[in-house]
């Protein structure tokens, strides 16, 4: 299936692209973010919550069985909202096909930097967080700022106790949680520049033409310790999708 290119760039890139080894069996045969989560796949929380939002043009990152995303979900979402539908724009990086497997995170976003605005969100499409609201304002404010990514952050997850960065009372994020306070576990939500994705914070070509596999978690770390990424706090729901189990818990009664 042949996917058109953006017609703008797109203002927030789905990440859709891994394996989901611990959520086999179920992902031997669909990709983690079709999962079905209260009747509808994972992924479309997540995408329904960006066009709410305002977002209209969306990227979505695909490798392990990912002909399955684009035949599903298409390029064009329509989201009911109480003005009534809104449409949600889907374009596709195919890291399999075009390169035979996930880049991971960074790399992924790296090779889609030419067709991503210069500040965009970042979400997970195999994170469940309903509530959350893709804010027009914190889109502004970060915008404004001379922050290289804003991050939000959920206490720790039983499966995360230690939790990923430490967060400071000014809003400063921290590279690793502190040894004496409270750590905190990165949402796989945040806003970046794509400052952030080229030198010095990442050494990767613009567009990733190698296909190089590179995680985000370096490069954030890289900014944090510069001082150059913000975070906040995130109460509502929240769930990483990450096993049978997990899953089960959300759809049962």
């Amino acid at each position: 299936m042949q996917t058109p290119n953006l017609t703008s760039p797109a203002q927030a890139m789905v990440l859709a692209a891994g394996r989901g080894e611990r959520m086999r069996p179920l992902t031997d045969t669909t990709p983690k973010p079709l999962l079905s989560v209260r009747g509808k796949p994972l992924i479309q929380w997540t995408l329904e919550g960006l066009a709410r939002a305002g977002v209209r043009q969306s990227l979505v990152n695909t490798a392990w069985l990912g002909e399955q995303l684009p035949q599903q979900l298409g390029n064009e979402l329509q989201v009911p909202t109480a003005a009534g539908p809104v449409p949600l724009h889907i374009a596709y990086s195919h890291e399999g096909r075009d390169f035979g497997g996930a880049l991971e995170t960074a790399g992924g976003i790296a090779r889609a930097l030419p067709r991503l605005a210069p500040v965009f969100w970042i979400a997970a499409g195999d994170v469940f967080a309903p509530d959350f609201g893709f804010d027009a304002d914190a889109l502004e404010r970060f915008s404004a700022s001379d922050r290289l990514a804003h991050v939000w952050l959920v206490p720790n997850p039983a499966h995360n106790p230690k939790g990923d960065f430490g967060l400071l009372p000014d809003g400063t994020a921290l590279a690793h949680p502190p040894a004496n306070g409270p750590g905190f576990t990165y949402s796989t939500i945040g806003l970046f520049r794509a400052e952030l994705f080229q030198a010095p914070w990442c050494d990767i070509a613009h567009g990733n033409p190698e296909g190089v596999r590179l995680g985000l978690a370096p490069v954030l770390r890289a900014a944090m310790a510069a001082g150059r990424v913000s975070a906040q706090h995130y109460a509502g729901r929240w769930t990483d999708v990450g096993t049978p189990q997990r899953l089960a818990a959300l759809n049962g009664p």
